[in-house]
């Protein structure tokens, strides 16, 4: 049994006898069809709120903050893992949380080392 088809519905090639698969018609109904259809963008943009602060846009931005992506060799992923799991965190919250101590740590060295 065949689904339904969600998008716009596009006239069959062959229903007007042509074996060409072209249209025939006018330039008009021609460019209209071939128009992207954006139904799907536009409803996602209209339920997502506008000024949502915590969206990732282009994918490098969170909010006030930027994604960094990390590599790990998979021994020391594996580790991640398990400690995380001991921890009952996830190994993305581990790591943050441990970036953002050695930071710290690092500010206070620099704080000593100037003074």
């Amino acid at each position: 049994m065949p689904f339904p088809s969600f998008g716009r519905s596009r006239p069959d090639p062959k229903a007007d006898g042509t074996s060409s698969g072209r249209q025939r018609g006018p330039l008009r109904e021609q460019e209209q069809q071939d128009l992207p259809d954006n139904d799907l963008e536009n409803y996602l943009a209209a339920l997502s709120p506008d000024s949502d602060v915590e969206t990732t846009g282009s994918g490098r931005r969170f909010g006030s903050a930027e994604v960094h992506q990390l590599r790990l060799p998979l021994v020391a992923n594996e580790q991640l893992r398990e400690i995380a799991a001991y921890r009952n965190t996830s190994p993305m919250a581990l790591a943050q949380e441990w970036v953002m101590q050695r930071l710290e740590w690092e500010a206070q060295q620099l704080k000593q080392s100037q003074s």
